[in-house]
């Protein structure tokens, strides 16, 4: 179901909250490839998320074409599970913010960028659209959670009072350039590879993995999410609510595995069953966006190659 009721020239202005961001910034370097020359970007010092009053002057001011909501404060199990009010409060501002502040200014377009995490802990797998909200949520993340189905409710229903076409997507688990190693607030895969440099850095006879390694997870190239964004945008998609991601998974133990080899360490793993795994898998259904005609085009290794790339440009 691809609409083309109108189409869209490289003059188009369009927003990116969240340009700085790893998502943000991969949509940006997307749409600049693509020659879209109106592409506007505020850093957080320029302009506070947060803030009501701010944001809506902002919109009022600028009145963009089209909106990509990436902005979100995001981390890892012990990042959610630690700054639990944190990631509830200011990722609820920034959607609230926004979604109103576009609607005042008459701006009919916007992609959400939600996440994965939004579907019940043990809902059946693969996960379709059709899963959320039918059953109770994985509690390590259960606020960000909460705050992004929010997120996809404000979409939805400003679209059923006004009209408007705000529309979201929910990618699978993220990874690539201008990612957090942060070893203590980072997703798995980058902490994996930051685990991993450090060992073989530190000529290290071990490296220890959380949990027991079993969890299930995808992974998604984050230009490839871009991509995906772009497409939706370009082709007037009215989906509510797609999937994104590449339709395979694997263990955190294979991953790991994968990752070491990758970055060249020697050491054996171990792991440290104290720590929570998580949910236990994580696959999304992207036959709908599949159908559509987008599919993920980076392999898992190219992917983690480009990313150890990044990360040792970035931190070496």
């Amino acid at each position: 179901m691809i609409g083309m009721s109108e189409v869209l020239d490289k003059s188009t202005k369009i927003y990116v909250a969240g340009h700085r961001g790893m998502v943000g910034s991969a949509i940006v370097r997307g749409l600049e490839a693509r020659g879209y020359a109106n592409v506007v970007t505020r850093s957080h010092a320029e302009l506070d998320l947060t803030s009501q009053v701010d944001v809506r002057s902002f919109l009022a001011a600028e009145k963009p074409d089209f909106v990509f909501m990436a902005a979100a404060k995001v981390g890892g199990i012990q990042a959610n599970n630690t700054y639990r009010a944190d990631f509830l409060y200011q990722n609820l501002m920034i959607e609230a913010n926004i979604v109103d502040a576009a609607y005042r200014a008459g701006v009919e377009r916007m992609l959400f960028l939600g996440s994965s995490c939004i579907y019940p802990r043990d809902c059946p797998q693969p996960i379709s659209e059709d899963y959320l909200l039918t059953g109770p949520l994985e509690q390590t993340n259960e606020p960000y959670s909460i705050a992004k189905i929010a997120g996809i409710k404000l979409c939805e229903n400003y679209n059923r009072q006004f009209g408007t076409r705000y529309y979201s997507a929910m990618p699978t688990n993220l990874y690539g350039p201008n990612d957090s190693y942060d070893p203590a607030n980072s997703h798995v895969l980058p902490a994996l590879i930051r685990k991993a440099h450090d060992a073989k850095i530190a000529g290290a006879k071990e490296m220890v993995v959380w949990g027991t390694g079993r969890p299930l997870r995808e992974f998604l190239y984050v230009d490839d999410l871009a991509q995906a964004s772009i497409f939706l945008m370009e082709n007037d998609i009215r989906e509510p609510m797609l999937n994104i991601g590449v339709g395979e998974d694997l263990s955190v133990a294979d991953l790991a595995k994968k990752i070491i080899e990758i970055v060249g360490f020697k050491g054996e793993l171990v792991f440290d069953t104290s720590k929570p795994d998580g949910t236990p898998r994580k696959l999304l259904n992207v036959d709908r966006i599949n159908r559509l005609g987008w599919s993920a085009k980076t392999k898992l290794d190219d992917g983690i190659a480009l990313a150890y790339d990044d990360f040792v440009s970035r931190y070496s």
